[in-house]
């Protein structure tokens, strides 16, 4: 038997008008995408203890390229986390450091990471069964 074409199922959803508590969302997802980055983790997270310079962060943060690294931290210098002072020496001495802005996100942000951490194994497990039922 097919499928009835009577007029019984012609009721359409009403389109709705975009809710204006949600029409921020862009700029929120910028947001969330800059601290939500992997490195961007890193770097407020070993911030946290106090200011670092350039190499010394690169140093503490495995597997980040310097590009990277200045990239980061100019994202996070150019949203407010992050202040970049320099010292008249010579050579000259670059210091970064949380802004009170950063401060007020390191603790969710370590947070973050240190679930990821404990969680690391757990999550691997799962992938492994997923990848096996699904043929990865």
């Amino acid at each position: 038997m097919g499928t009835s074409l009577t007029p019984e199922n012609t009721d359409l959803p009403v389109q709705r008008m975009p809710d204006r508590d949600h029409s921020d969302c862009r700029g929120v997802a910028s947001i969330l995408a800059r601290v939500g980055d992997k490195w961007s983790v890193f770097v407020i997270m070993m911030l946290s203890d106090g200011p670092k310079r350039f190499n010394e962060l690169k140093r503490m943060i495995n597997g980040i390229s310097q590009r990277m690294l200045t990239l980061t931290l100019r994202g996070l210098e150019r949203d407010g986390l992050v202040t970049r002072t320099i010292f008249p020496t010579i050579p000259p001495r670059v210091d970064y450091e949380l802004t009170e802005l950063g401060r007020g996100l390191q603790q969710p942000v370590i947070a973050l990471g240190m679930w990821a951490k404990e969680h690391q194994e757990q999550i691997a497990a799962a992938r492994t069964r997923f990848d096996e039922r699904n043929g990865g």
